[in-house]
């Protein structure tokens, strides 16, 4: 079974860097898992980019589910990526439902349709990156992860909406938009005209007011932070780089409607080390 998640740590890498540098930090006999984890949920986040129409994306999410379900026992004899995940989840005893609500959360992704209010964006951060955190917890200690559930929301939020926004550039090449209607209301434009570019300064304040809501998770995240346990430490590493892009992407560097911020692999490194050392204490 070794190559099941050896397979998935390639994957990871290729798929997700600042993911597969954090299992880096994680004890060598939970990095399997963790990649496991990770491969899984940047498996299902590229299903738009492979798809040209959302029915195929609906079957590829249907597989996953029929997978977690138990409904395809030979799944795990063809796809190594989905042998490593039955093995995590049996292994460490994880919940299957967060799995498959995260699968249902990324329904969403396959349409255009608009992201209707900030409290919509929390949910479907809260169901995608703040379920994989707390699942990654629950790999590393699933006695401290069971106090931690808001921390790993506030984190989740603050990783998935820097994400987000580094994906501008792309989501609107094919008329996809996550800032939030009311959220896009407030700074006085549209979703059309963020679409169409044809409002750079109302498209330059959703973003800003787009960031400013990352990094309020963010604080709420660091400050509960202080009191995580060093076990649990490896699976927040990546939500610790988003005031990073979000300082890139407010500080004028590069323009978020049309360039993916990006950090030095370098400065990656230095934080998550620091962050490994430290924590947030």
């Amino acid at each position: 079974m070794a190559a099941a998640p050896d397979h998935a740590l390639s994957v990871l890498r290729q798929a997700d860097p600042d993911r597969y540098l954090s299992v880096l930090y994680a004890p060598a006999d939970r990095r399997g898992a963790l990649s496991a984890l990770y491969a899984f949920n940047a498996e299902i986040a590229a299903i738009r980019d492979r798809v040209s129409e959302p029915l195929p994306g609906a079957v590829r999410l249907q597989f996953w589910r029929d997978v977690l379900s138990g409904q395809m026992p030979d799944a795990a004899a063809s796809a190594p990526l989905a042998a490593a995940l039955l093995d995590t989840v049996r292994t460490f005893d994880l919940p299957v439902q967060p799995l498959l609500d995260m699968l249902d959360a990324r329904e969403f992704d396959l349409y255009d349709d608009p992201m209707p209010s900030r409290n919509d964006l929390e949910g479907y951060c809260g169901e995608t990156t703040s379920a994989l955190i707390q699942l990654a917890a629950l790999v590393l200690d699933p006695v401290a992860a069971q106090r931690t559930g808001e921390t790993a929301g506030h984190a989740g939020c603050a990783q998935a909406i820097a994400g987000l926004l580094r994906s501008l550039p792309i989501h609107r090449r094919r008329g996809q938009c996550y800032i939030p209607a009311d959220l896009l209301a407030a700074a006085g434009t549209t979703r059309e005209a963020l679409l169409a570019g044809n409002d750079p300064q109302g498209a330059h304040r959703a973003v800003m007011a787009m960031i400013a809501l990352g990094r309020e998770h963010a604080r709420i995240f660091e400050r509960a932070a202080k009191g995580l346990p060093r076990r649990l430490l490896p699976a927040y590493l990546p939500a610790g780089l988003a005031p990073l892009y979000f300082d890139r992407m407010a500080g004028g560097r590069v323009d978020p409607m049309d360039q993916r911020a990006s950090i030095a692999p370098w400065r990656r490194h230095w934080t998550m080390l620091g962050l490994a050392m430290r924590g947030w204490g």
